[in-house]
């Protein structure tokens, strides 16, 4: 009731010079927070129940995504249904609806593609969001000057993104935790302090407004078909995405990435090359940033740096820690939950961010592990044919 009496009981009327006081509040925090300590009571007692029978290797049951996993008969319906619903959905809903499911769409992307790099390969990046301006201001620019569309620059955006991720990985090769994500973040406000300040090449604070939206075969679309348009260009973004990261997680150079994560000394005494595995998780991670970017670009058909803070480097990692560190599912989920319960909470417009903070702390306590915890694959090779026995007696 003390911590939150300044933001819940105090209220301040600067145009009639009036403090409105509501004491209301402070009675219904205070019989709240009296019921819901039993409540965080028993949810601890339960973690500290399970994590007694982890230690003494007793089963906890199975997940309800792990019962859904493990059958086609499951997992197929739900897929339908899933397909189904996205097929449907801007159709059925407004245009704003449909214009925050996009917003969620690319921070699905951008969580995946931090995710590379924090999740897999264990590099605290906080400086990610350069790459997301790298590639939003390659498609501003070279629209602004050149004339050139979305199509053309869509795979420029990405090499340009993949080439600062090969400049930031190379001074960074012998840095690793809180050390790595101070020179990452210094990284990040280097890129947007560069763009704030130099006029002459990006316009400054004034950004760059009248960016083409993306095109379909010369077809001239209205505001809402190009919304459409967007949404299902981000659908189709998020599946290549969820397959190439898939298919990169369970390749050698994805279990080289976890190697690294787990322990970089016994990872490079095993054979990994440490600078390859290093740069290769940087280029790839900020390759999905400058393909977002240039996306954002189209979307918003205005850019300025203020779009691109630090703030935006801590929403996307907090994407994929609440997510899952390593985990796609769960990235998706944390991403589409972080997006959208803001703009679902403005009727509580004044308290929303209390209310997202609250459900952050909550569950940082009781899933540590994140939404979906990442199950490691175990790996076992069976010889065809075994082995001679060549001891010898001596």
């Amino acid at each position: 009731m003390f911590l939150t009496f300044p933001i819940m009981v105090i209220r301040v009327n600067p145009i009639e010079k009036l403090i409105v006081w509501r004491w209301e509040n402070m009675f219904y925090i205070g019989i709240g927070s009296f019921f819901l300590s039993f409540l965080w009571r028993y949810l601890l007692r339960k973690k500290e129940l399970g994590a007694r029978k982890t230690e003494q290797g007793e089963k906890t049951g199975t997940s309800l995504y792990q019962w859904i996993a493990a059958s086609p008969r499951r997992y197929t319906p739900a897929l339908a249904c899933l397909t189904v619903v996205a097929a449907l959905f801007p159709f059925v809903v407004s245009t704003y609806q449909t214009n925050i499911m996009i917003t969620a769409l690319m921070y699905v992307v951008l969580g995946l593609g931090l995710n590379i790099v924090v999740g897999l390969a264990g590099l605290l990046d906080l400086g990610y969001v350069a790459f997301y301006a790298v590639g939003a201001y390659s498609y501003g620019l070279l629209n602004h000057h050149f004339g050139l569309g979305f199509w053309t620059i869509l795979p420029v955006g990405a090499l340009m993104g993949a080439g600062f991720g090969i400049l930031l990985g190379f001074p960074v090769l012998r840095l690793r935790g809180d050390y790595l994500a101070i020179v990452t973040l210094g990284f990040g406000e280097i890129i947007r302090l560069i763009l704030e300040n130099w006029n002459a090449f990006s316009f400054g604070p004034s950004g760059i407004s009248g960016i083409d939206r993306p095109g379909l075969f010369g077809i001239s679309l209205s505001l809402n078909q190009s919304i459409i348009y967007l949404y299902f260009l981000m659908i189709g973004m998020t599946l290549f995405t969820i397959f190439v990261v898939n298919r990169l997680q369970n390749s050698r150079i994805g279990r080289a990435w976890v190697a690294l994560r787990e322990d970089e000394i016994a990872c490079q005494a095993m054979g990994i090359d440490k600078t390859r595995t290093k740069l290769t998780a940087f280029a790839l991670g900020a390759t999905w940033a400058g393909m977002v970017g240039v996306v954002f670009a189209a979307k918003t058909t205005f850019i300025n740096p203020a779009s691109f803070t630090f703030l935006e480097s801590a929403m996307i990692l907090a994407i994929v820690v609440m997510g899952g560190m390593g985990s796609i599912l769960g990235v998706m989920i944390a991403a589409i939950t972080l997006i959208l319960l803001p703009e679902y909470l403005r009727a509580f417009s004044e308290f929303r961010m209390l209310i997202f903070g609250a459900i952050m702390v909550i569950m940082m306590v009781f899933r540590p592990q994140g939404i979906i915890a990442n199950v490691r694959r175990t790996y076992t090779f069976r010889g065809k044919t075994p082995l001679p026995d060549t001891t010898e007696a001596i």
